[in-house]
């Protein structure tokens, strides 16, 4: 899960930067104002996007998410690819989730083969 997220971050880090420009030319926006908001969020999105194996980073991703959401209301057009990005990071946890269960799921498996291979369940003879 952790891997599916940090990739969703990674070209969300790329969007959110590609929004300076959009929002300085298209709203009139301020470049400080622009580059400070969607330069700092991209600047996040990648640091977070190395951390994602930290719990706290995990969660933080998703703070992420939602002032991206948020933020795409400044600027026309930006609302459907911020609902795209947040979109592909709720399916990349949810699908995260079912790789690492099956992942468990057949670790468990494994191990319980070789331990009935091992010797440990058949009788001993004298």
């Amino acid at each position: 899960m952790r891997t599916i997220c940090a990739v969703v971050l990674v070209f969300e880090a790329i969007v959110i930067g590609l929004a300076i420009p959009v929002a300085t030319n298209l709203q009139d926006m301020g470049i400080a104002v622009a580059g400070g908001l969607w330069g700092g969020m991209a600047v996040a999105a990648l640091v977070l996007s190395g951390l994602q194996k930290r719990t706290w980073a995990h969660y933080a991703g998703w703070v992420l998410q939602a002032a991206f959401l948020l933020s795409s209301f400044w600027v026309s057009g930006m609302l459907l690819i911020a609902v795209v990005f947040v979109s592909l990071w709720v399916t990349g946890v949810v699908m995260g989730r079912r790789v690492d269960e099956a992942r468990a799921a057949h670790s468990a498996a494994v191990h319980a083969q070789e331990a009935s291979a091992s010797g440990t369940g058949s009788p001993q003879t004298r």
